[in-house]
């Protein structure tokens, strides 16, 4: 079971849900199915073919599980060395994309919409 409700909370097995491709590697959206929540929250696998995107609405926090000595994050023209238990939070209109292979916990807010990912070419 990947997801079940009561009156007073809600429980996702992020690691049963299935993957979703997306600009990163492979996304597994939790919470999205839950109206009063306001955001969803992706266990994500980062490839290392992860494309520059931005969003014009939604913030979205990565939190580092696992990554190699030399990943980054590029963050507009920026770029930062990251390692696990480290928060990156990214407001609406930073072009972003982690950099290197890496599982993150994306928590997104307002709930996450495919149409608000945006490319430069």
């Amino acid at each position: 079971m990947s997801a079940s409700s009561t009156s007073g909370y809600e429980v996702v097995h992020l690691a049963a849900l299935p993957g979703v491709p997306c600009p990163c590697g492979t996304a597994r959206r939790g919470l999205a199915e839950v109206a009063d929540y306001p955001g969803t929250i992706h266990l994500t696998e980062i490839s290392t073919d992860a494309k520059l995107h931005y969003h014009k609405r939604l913030t979205e926090t990565y939190y580092i599980l696992e990554c190699a000595e030399d990943a980054q994050m590029q963050l507009d023209d920026a770029r930062i060395d990251l390692k696990p238990g480290m928060l990156v939070m990214i407001r609406p209109g930073t072009r972003h994309r982690a950099i290197g292979q890496m599982k993150i916990l994306n928590i997104v807010y307002p709930k996450f919409d495919p149409s608000d990912e945006w490319f430069d070419d």
